[in-house]
């Protein structure tokens, strides 16, 4: 009985541990020593795309950006309706414009001499 140490005795180190172990939620400090630093970026992501941004100013024709047209939205509706009738006119010419196809009215003989359907039976294995 020597050897045992009641609770109540314990150091107050071992019951402070016992009770961060128990402890469900991660407690967070409020104070941080990261501070932002002033000092330009050796980060290579931004460089990256403030090279890319300068290839794209370089790529973009000034002329032809004035020349662009902004439509209102009912020209803009109009616009797509005419495109719309467009693509509708091209896709059933093609359709029409490779069809050989005749249609002839049906004759006597080609109905006597259509074989008739038989009905399939399936048999079982015993």
């Amino acid at each position: 009985m020597a050897n045992t140490i009641a609770p109540a005795a314990a150091p107050p180190a071992a019951s402070q541990m016992t009770r961060q172990q128990a402890r469900t939620s991660v407690r967070m400090s409020t104070y941080s020593t990261m501070a932002p630093s002033l000092a330009p970026t050796t980060d290579s992501a931004g460089a990256e795309i403030s090279d890319i941004e300068k290839g794209l100013d370089r790529m973009e024709n000034k002329a032809l950006s004035k020349q662009r047209v902004v439509l209102s939205e009912e020209k803009w509706a109009n616009m797509s309706k005419l495109a719309l009738g467009a693509k509708l006119e091209r896709a059933l010419d093609r359709r029409m414009s490779s069809q050989d196809a005749v249609m002839r009215p049906r004759t006597n003989s080609n109905i006597k001499n259509k074989p008739k359907s038989v009905p399939l039976i399936v048999q079982e294995k015993a």
